[in-house]
C-alpha cells in the first residue's frame, strides 16, 4: 500500500491561525526548510521548529529558468534524508507557486497560504526485532497477571489497539508491530504450557 510523505508549502503571507494550525499537526521531528528572510523567519518562529535556511529559497526578481528545478531538487534532497518525517517549507508566494508547479504538478494547489503535498513513499517497515521482543515480554507480562484477570485479556487489548492504528495514516507499521507481537506471546506461551506441569504431556 502507497504511502505518502507530508510536505507543507508555506508562504511568507501565512498568518498566526494557518500557521498554528501546521504546527499543531507536526510531529516534534519535523523539518523547517526556510527562505533566509524576516517574512519567513516570523513563520518559522510560529512553528516553534528548529530551521534549516537556504538561500536557493530566496525571493528573487529575475529567476532563472532552471530555477524550479532546482527548488524541487532542493525539496527532494530534503525529504528523501528521513522518508517518514513531515517537512516545512517556508518561502515567498512566487518562490512557492513555482515550487508547487514542479514539486507536484498532478496535485491542486489548496487555496491560502498553506498547501500540503505529498510525496509517494513505501510503508514504514516493521521492526520484527521489537516486535518479537514485545511478543516474549507480552507473553511474561500475561503469564504474570493470570492470577487477577484471565490471560487472554491483555492479548486482546493489544489486538484492539492494533486494529485502531491500522486506520491511522502512518500508523499501520506499529500496527503490524502489535500485530506479531501478540502473535509471538501466544506462540511463547503455548511453549510454557507445554513445558510445565499443566500439560498432561509432561507428567
Amino acid at each position: 500500500m502507497t504511502d505518502y510523505q507530508r510536505i507543507f508549502v508555506v508562504t511568507t503571507q501565512a498568518g498566526a491561525p494557518e500557521v498554528a494550525r501546521v504546527r499543531a499537526t507536526l510531529a516534534s521531528s519535523a523539518t523547517v526548510l526556510t527562505a533566509p528572510t524576516a517574512e519567513a523567519k516570523r513563520v518559522v518562529e510560529g512553528l516553534d521548529r528548529e530551521a534549516v535556511p537556504d538561500v536557493l529559497l530566496a525571493p528573487v526578481r529575475f529567476p532563472s529558468v532552471d530555477r524550479g528545478h532546482r527548488l524541487d531538487e532542493l525539496v527532494r534532497r530534503h525529504a528523501v534524508e528521513d522518508r517518514y518525517r513531515d517537512l516545512v517549507v517556508v518561502a515567498d508566494p512566487a518562490t512557492v507557486t513555482l515550487l508547487l508547479r514542479v514539486l507536484a504538478p498532478d496535485q491542486l494547489p489548496e487555496a491560502g497560504p498553506v498547501t500540503e503535498v505529498g510525496l509517494p513513499r513505501a510503508p514504514r517497515p516493521v521492526p520484527l526485532g521489537r516486535a518479537a521482543a514485545g511478543g516474549v515480554g507480552l507473553a511474561v507480562v500475561a503469564g504474570l497477571l493470570a492470577a487477577l484477570v484471565p490471560i487472554w485479556v491483555l492479548p486482546a487489548l493489544v489486538v484492539a489497539a492494533a486494529l485502531v492504528l491500522l486506520v491511522v495514516p502512518g500508523r499501520r507499521h506499529l500496527a503490524y508491530a502489535l500485530l506479531i507481537a501478540t502473535a509471538v506471546a501466544a506462540v511463547f506461551s503455548l511453549f510454557a504450557i507445554a513445558g510445565s506441569s499443566r500439560f498432561p504431556g509432561s507428567w
